[in-house]
């Protein structure tokens, strides 16, 4: 039983790293594909092999999510715990999936781990949890929409004389090394995540120690999963982060991406926290955006993707809180 449920926790955590892939695979190319930088599948091509380098520069971010969010129980009980979360995850990707809201995979992961772990009386790490997360998740969005902004405001300036056309022709261009960027920068974030959650599978049977690096097998399969996701393309959100915020145009999908992608590698590699590709980007261009003048911004749908930010943890936790009873009562 216990093997069968290490092989499911494997299974369901490269299930939510594919719907990782497609859910937030607009947050490296809506930006590029809406100013016509690059083509939808070009884009999506690019990002899903960027997605898989991405997964190998560090591993960080999976140590954080493996070891610093709650203390799991061992053997057959944590195994329920981590399946419960993993189930919590892509419950709520799904959902917002459906209604085309660019949420974070990131934090309904661990809002499914809290979750979980809360149902079933395990040792929740708030200290590094406040630290690694609920900082970074405030910290992260704010430098995007600032960054972006104080970005957009210097290009602007610098190009103020420049020959508009040539001008936009060039910013194309830098879109797709920006792009390529964002994608590289998912990758490191996002696939790291589910190979943290596989390694606290194999800690809590046994399969591995605390102080082992992650397997080459699961660094193979997250980033796999996530490629494969990302290539599938997540058309609904794409059309949410790249038309309904703001009309972008090449210079501000630029500064966007960038911003994005700098804030992305500074985290994972400087701060070991895994934060949201989607919150950052979505930031990004609002701040990018704002340049343009306060009102060009769709601050209506600004407020529903916020909502669902704040919402993101506490329901993708109640969900998984729910499949643990469900699970616990099941197999235990």
């Amino acid at each position: 039983m216990e093997l069968a449920l290490v092989i499911a926790v494997v299974v369901i955590a490269l299930g939510f790293d594919y719907t990782n892939g497609f859910h937030d695979a607009a947050n490296a190319i809506a930006t590029s594909v809406s100013t016509r930088a690059l083509t939808p599948r070009v884009a999506l091509g690019m990002a899903a092999v960027m997605n898989f380098l991405g997964a190998f520069l560090g591993t960080e971010v999976a140590e954080t999510v493996g070891k610093g969010i709650i203390e799991t129980p061992s053997g057959q009980h944590g195994l329920v715990v981590v399946i419960a979360a993993l189930v919590g995850a892509i419950t709520w990707n799904l959902i917002t999936w459906y209604f085309g809201l660019p949420s974070s995979s990131s934090h309904a992961l661990i809002g499914g781990l809290v979750g979980a772990g809360l149902a079933s009386a395990s040792t929740v790490l708030w200290s590094g949890i406040v630290d690694k997360v609920v900082i970074p998740m405030v910290l992260s969005p704010a430098v995007g929409f600032a960054g972006a902004f104080l970005l957009m405001t210097a290009i602007l300036w610098l190009f103020r004389n420049r020959n508009p056309g040539k001008t936009t022709r060039g910013f194309r261009l830098s879109q797709s090394l920006s792009a390529a960027a964002m994608a590289l920068g998912h990758g490191l974030q996002d696939a790291q995540k589910t190979m943290g959650v596989i390694f606290l599978a194999l800690l809590t049977t046994g399969h591995a120690n605390a102080g082992d690096g992650i397997p080459v097998w699961v660094k193979l399969a997250a980033a796999t999963a996530i490629s494969l996701g990302t290539y599938s393309g997540g058309w609904r959100i794409m059309r949410t982060l790249g038309r309904r915020i703001i009309h972008l145009d090449p210079a501000r999908g630029f500064a966007s991406e960038a911003i994005s992608a700098t804030v992305l590698y500074v985290m994972a590699i400087g701060l070991h926290a895994p934060v949201s590709t989607t919150h950052t980007i979505t930031s990004a261009v609002m701040g990018a955006g704002a340049t343009k003048r306060l009102s060009a911004v769709r601050w209506g749908v600004a407020k529903g993707i916020v909502t669902a930010w704040v919402l993101t943890i506490p329901a993708a936790g109640i969900v998984a809180a729910l499949v643990y009873e469900i699970v616990h009562r099941i197999l235990e």
